[in-house]
C-alpha cells in the first residue's frame, strides 16, 4: 500500500542578493573600501561586460557575455544580436530590471553599442566599444 496524505503547504520565497560589494577603483588598479547601491550596480554591469561567457572557470556558464561572436557579422545581424546577447548577460543579475534602447553605431573600424540599464537603484547609459 502507498502512503496517502502529508503535503507541503509553507512557500519558499527567493532571497534577492546584497548588493553591497568591493569598490573597484580602476584608475589606480585598487580595492578601495565597500559599494552599494546605483554604484554597486555600474560596477556588476562593468564587470560582466569584461569576461567573456565560458571563457573563466572561476565563474559559473550563466557569467559573462558572447559579444566576442559578433566580430566581423554584419551589422544589421550585430544589431539584432546585441540586444539577446547583452539582455541574457545582464539580466543574470536580479537586481537588473532591463535592457533597453540598444544602438550599434561605427567608430573606425569598432563597433560601439550603447544602451540603457533599468535596475532596482535606478537606471544609467553604458557603452561598449569592441568586443574583443
Amino acid at each position: 500500500m502507498i502512503p496517502q496524505g502529508g503535503s507541503l503547504t509553507e512557500t519558499i520565497a527567493a532571497a534577492s542578493q546584497p548588493s553591497a560589494t568591493w569598490r573597484m577603483d580602476l584608475e589606480r588598479g585598487v580595492i578601495s573600501g565597500k559599494t552599494d547601491g546605483l554604484h554597486a550596480i555600474k560596477q556588476a554591469v562593468f564587470k560582466i561586460l569584461q569576461s567573456q561567457r565560458f571563457r573563466h572557470v572561476i565563474y559559473s556558464g550563466n557569467y559573462g557575455n558572447e559579444l566576442a561572436e559578433l566580430v566581423g557579422r554584419q551589422p544589421s545581424f550585430v544589431q539584432l544580436e546585441a540586444q539577446r546577447m547583452l539582455e541574457e548577460a545582464l539580466l543574470q543579475d536580479d537586481r537588473i530590471i532591463a535592457v533597453e534602447g540598444v544602438k550599434v553605431s561605427q567608430r573606425g573600424d569598432q563597433a560601439v553599442v550603447t544602451f540603457t540599464v533599468h535596475s532596482d537603484y535606478g537606471s544609467f547609459e553604458e557603452e561598449v566599444v569592441g568586443f574583443a
